[in-house]
């Protein structure tokens, strides 16, 4: 495709020069970077890039929402959330990945082996992230809700501490967390998102950068070039897992396993998509977690969707 030279976009705004772009782009940690400069997608990009580097999706959405950044990658379950709290922000790119690694953890020794075994049981995991979602799916499929068990909200680093320690019962979290946990806490899964997650991850960006006509190519440039990075990660695994650990400082051997159990295939941000968002927030909204009733289709801006075809 012609847009991932690297200048054709940049020539399509010609009231902005590229040079006087800048795009603000929120990243975890081993994330967009990370995959976008192992696959070279990054040497020749023509605008300059601010990176931000947030512990999980919630928080990256809160400073999209303020115009702190522009745009970036979170699971299926923080949108929804920020939708919650009329953020200003709107997904504009959709993946589907494993949800294999979107698991509920429990220390080997442990005496639950069924999902009904977590009724009373105190649960670790990040607020409106991805892994809230599963928890909540996850109860439901065995008739539970989360008024059932005891939530403990802790970004990843903290919950990971407190589940070695034994302060909560179990973890839901996601790779390469959940690798973590297996090779070095060996932890047991006890539950994963087979059946229940959609899978789905979002590029989100700020409504600030969606009205700013300078910074629409470079979001376009840098959304062209992070589905095609996710596509040359899915094809050079073992590369990936190098460089993957190398930028996270996790061991090799625990970023290849959790290399070797993900892929992401790139999707059209249509009604399927939207009714399966639709679906998990009417489910947090029966849940009492969130207030009142979302509608996700008035947070997805489609402008992109032609470009990543």
């Amino acid at each position: 495709m012609l847009f991932t030279t690297g200048c054709s976009t940049a020539a399509q705004s010609q009231d902005t020069p590229a040079a006087d772009v800048v795009l603000k782009v929120g990243d975890q940690k081993g994330g967009a970077k990370s995959v976008l400069t192992a696959a070279g997608l990054l040497n020749d990009f023509p605008y300059k890039i601010e990176w931000s580097t947030f512990t999980s999706g919630p928080p990256l959405l809160e400073a999209a929402s303020a115009g702190a950044i522009d745009v970036g990658a979170v699971g299926n379950t923080p949108p929804i959330f920020a939708a919650a709290a009329n953020a200003k922000i709107a997904a504009v790119g959709v993946s589907k990945g494993q949800v294999e690694a979107d698991a509920i953890l429990v220390p080997e020794s442990s005496p639950l082996k069924s999902v009904g075994d977590l009724r009373g049981k105190n649960i670790a995991v990040a607020k409106g992230s991805s892994a809230h979602g599963q928890v909540l799916l996850t109860l439901r499929s065995a008739g539970l809700t989360t008024k059932d068990v005891t939530l403990n909200f802790l970004q990843p680093a903290d919950a990971y501490g407190a589940f070695t320690q034994g302060k909560v019962d179990a973890w839901a979290v996601w790779d390469p967390y959940t690798a973590q946990a297996q090779q070095e806490a060996k932890a047991r899964v006890l539950t994963t998102g087979e059946g229940r997650s959609n899978g789905y991850g979002f590029q989100v960006a700020g409504k600030k950068a969606l009205e700013d006509k300078g910074k629409n190519p470079a979001l376009k440039e840098y959304l062209i070039r992070y589905y095609k990075a996710q596509k040359w990660a899915d094809t050079h695994r073992e590369e990936w897992a190098k460089a993957w650990a190398a930028e996270t400082g996790l061991k090799y051997e625990v970023a290849l396993a959790a290399v070797q159990r993900n892929g992401d295939t790139v999707v059209k941000l249509d009604d399927t998509v939207i009714k399966s968002e639709q679906e998990l927030a009417d489910a947090f909204t029966e849940d009492k977690t969130l207030p009142g009733k979302v509608d996700f289709a008035k947070f997805v801006d489609t402008r992109f969707q032609g470009d990543l075809a």
